[in-house]
This record gives structure tokens, sequence and C-alpha cells, in this order.
């Protein structure tokens, strides 16, 4: 769809996203109206429709608002949170699917002003060929194939204009959402927590910091068997351009679409990608999603956009760690004190080791049980329920607690990749791969055994 202006003031979008929300509104109120007069099944029927029209219009928002926004859309494309009934449940994530891998595109006339104005020269001075139709549209920026004068293939990502207006108006309407999740946590500090997620979408906006963090991961990943990370062409990245390796391969679709060993074998690759970097390097993307993955000719798999990253500093993966181990081992007690000390229990009085203990378990059994577990989209809804919803069973737990905000981004890549891993239904026994960042234990798949030996050297 071809470029419509993007709203940038904070009025401007709040009001944006509040009209569609009384449109929505006004349009079932209308539907409820007309029930009166139909049958039960043909009332329930109208109604299940209206939600997937409502489906339409939240892609159609949200990715013209490109930004924080589209993001939500992005994540709800493939974490199912029970938001519709069964059998439209399919058609309700298609078409939020669609948020993924493009979006509503901005005329490459208005992108060339951003590239000549960053790089300080003419598109033709600065590359030897540049394809003006965008190969792939991310929540903050196009992405375009070029060839360099040197011969390398490379891939552009290049900013919307007056994306960062936007998405510096979305952080000041952070508060409202923020207030929202204080009714199902009263005691998270939400100032704090408020800050940690400004700071992350922010950065984003630097591609020059992005090209760094993705440079970092690179070298850490340089020759890995079956992880690529595209190379960074440094001297070509600025604040709102980022030029890198060009890498093709099958997306997402193409492989969840396969047999069970290959979605398998991906699954475990994109678990020990995501969780590996935060527990091994410390560093990791905080955005896996479907779009950010593909498959190469030789089976390798390349991650890309690393605008949200984290460094996590070494007493903060100790902690999860330390945690991870207690409720492995089933020790209520040393959860409780774990938490206690880390900024997790506000009130520790008020929260009863054991009670604690069957909430962690009900969000991570997947990866502390010592047994194979194919993850479903039932078992990810499921959990992603248990762990911070108004309907879990663990509500009362909940409300006692506070998010430290250092580990904020690591619950977010954790529930991700629990729903990327629920979108390819792999299975794993997940927990003895874990064992090897746990406890140092020695690989028991043929990957990890490939991965040792890379570490090694």
């Amino acid at each position: 769809m071809a470029d419509e202006k993007l709203p940038t003031g904070r009025v401007q979008r709040l009001a944006r996203i509040g009209r569609t929300a009384a449109g929505v509104a006004a349009k079932q109120a209308g539907t409820k109206t007309a029930n009166v007069v139909r049958s039960q099944e043909r009332s329930d029927k109208a109604l299940e429709r209206r939600q997937i029209e409502t489906a339409e219009q939240i892609v159609t928002v949200l990715g013209g608002m490109k930004g924080a926004a589209m993001k939500v859309g992005q994540m709800l494309s493939f974490l199912d949170l029970g938001l519709v009934p069964e059998e439209y449940r399919e058609e309700f994530q298609a078409k939020l699917a669609t948020l993924r891998d493009s979006a509503p595109t901005v005329a490459f006339e208005d992108m060339r002003e951003v590239i000549e104005q960053d790089l300080g020269e003419s598109v033709d001075e600065a590359f030897a060929e540049l394809d003006p139709a965008p190969i792939a549209a991310a929540s903050i920026g196009q992405v375009y194939r070029a060839r360099l004068h040197d011969g390398r293939d490379v891939a552009v990502k290049v900013q919307y204009p007056g994306v960062n207006d936007a998405v510096r108006a979305d952080m000041q309407n952070l508060g409202m959402l923020l207030r929202l999740a204080k009714r199902i946590t009263p005691r998270m500090d939400v100032k704090a927590i408020g800050a940690e997620i400004r700071a992350r979408i922010v950065d984003e906006l630097d591609y020059e910091l992005e090209a760094s963090n993705q440079r970092t991961l690179a070298r850490l990943y340089r020759d890995h068997p079956f992880i690529l990370i595209p190379g960074v062409v440094m001297s070509m990245c600025r604040e709102r351009v980022i030029v890198t390796e060009f890498v093709e391969g099958d997306r997402f679709e193409q492989i969840s679409s396969g047999d069970q060993a290959e979605r398998d074998r991906v699954g475990e690759i994109a678990y020990r990608f995501y969780f590996g970097s935060m527990y091994r390097h410390r560093r990791f993307s905080g955005d896996p999603h479907p779009g950010n993955m593909l498959r190469l000719a030789d089976g390798r798999i390349a991650f890309l956009d690393f605008g949200l990253f984290k460094e996590l500093e070494p007493e903060a993966t100790e902690l999860e760690l330390a945690s991870a181990r207690a409720a492995t081992e089933g020790d209520a007690v040393e959860l409780h004190r774990l938490w206690a000390g880390g900024g997790f229990l506000p009130e520790p009085e008020r929260v009863d080791p054991d009670d604690l203990l069957a909430y962690v378990n009900d969000a991570v059994w997947w990866y502390i049980t010592d047994e194979e577990v194919q993850i479903t989209a039932a078992a990810v809804q499921r959990i992603a329920i248990q762990a911070g919803d108004p309907r879990s069973t663990h509500f009362r737990t909940m409300r006692h607690q506070d998010m430290n905000p250092e580990h904020l981004m690591g619950r977010r890549l954790e529930l991700l990749v629990l729903a990327v891993l629920g979108e390819l239904q792999a299975t794993a026994n997940w927990h003895r791969i874990a064992r090897e960042w746990m406890y140092g234990d020695e690989p028991v798949t043929e990957l990890g055994r490939q991965e040792a030996e890379f570490l090694a050297r």
C-alpha cells in the first residue's frame, strides 16, 4: 500500500489508536443490538465475524503507525493469547502475520532522501545498483537489495522519514499501557519498567548502535556450524541507514510447513541461539520473531535485526540461572530467597515459597522438565496466561511481585522464543539442552556437540 503520511505527534497517534478502538466498540455494540432479534447461533457467529474484522483493522492501523505500535501487531501475529474463538484463530493469526515481513510501504523517493542525507552522497555514488522495490519492511524501516562498487551484494535498511518522532510519541503514551499492567501487578515499579522499555526502544532508532550490536554477534558466531549473523559494512552505517551482507533463504512460513524432523532441528537452533546468546554471551536480541529468521541453502539459519538489544550484567545472568536451577530442583525456599534478594518480591513475607515455586513451574516447566516436550500453540497460550495474565491461577502471587527492569528483556525473549517453537510445533528435551548453560553439562544432541566443538575453538 503506498505512502500514507505517518502520524508523529503523541496526541495524533493516541487518537488514531483511540479511533480504532472506538470504531470497533461501536460496531460490536451494533452487532449486539442486532443480536437481540437473532437466534443464539447466529448471534455468536456475528460476534465472531466482528472479531475477524477487528483483526483486519488492527493490521491496517498498526502497520501504518510503524514503530512500537507495529511491534505489538507483530508479536500478536504469532503469540496466541486466545483472543478469538478456536475456529477463527487461524484466520486471525494469518491477518496479523502480514505484519511480520511486510507493512504499508513508503515511496522510494522519500526513502532515497533519507539515504542521501545520511550518507552525504547520491544513491548512484554510494551503490553500483540499488533496487527501489523493498524486499522487506521492518517496524521502523524498509530493506532494499543493493550492490556495492566492489561487487558485494548487500541489504540496505533505511528508517522511515519521521519515524523517530513517531516512536518517541509512542513512548510518551507508554504510561497509559503500564497503568493497565499495574492493575494486574500493583507492586510493579512502573517508573523503572517504563525507563527500561524507553531506553531499549529509543536505542532501536540508532542504526549505528544496531550495526555495532550486529557486528558484535557476527564476531561471536563467525564460522558457527548452523548459525549465521550477516556481516556489517560499518563504513556505510549511519543513524538512519544500515548496510549489511545480503543473505537469501527460505522464510519462516516455508520452514514451518516442512517435516517434523526439520522443524525440530530449526527449533533447537532458534532455542540455542536466543537462550545461548543470553546465558553464554550475555548479549542478545530482544526481538525473536519469525520474520527475523531465514533458512539458507546449506541449512544454516540466519538471524536478522538487532535493534532491540540487551547486554546483561554478570550478576543478573547468574540470578536467572540460579533461579532456573532452584526451580528444576524444586527448592522453593532457595527460589524465594533469590527472588527476594533480586528485587522481584517487594514484600517477601506476603508470598508463600511454595506458591512462588508453583507459579514459576507453570511458566518454565517446558525447559526444567527432563523429558521430551512438543511445544504446541495450546501450550504457549497456557504458559502465557499463567505467567502474566489476569486469568492465571497464580494471579494472587503475581500481584505481590515486581519486575526487576534488568530482567525485562529476558522475560520477553523467553516468551517469544516459546511462541516461535509453538509455531514450529518443535519437539526436544529442552531441559537437557538448557543444562549446558545451567549446569555446564555435556551436550546430548548432535547440534549440541557441533556447537561445543565450535565454542572450544
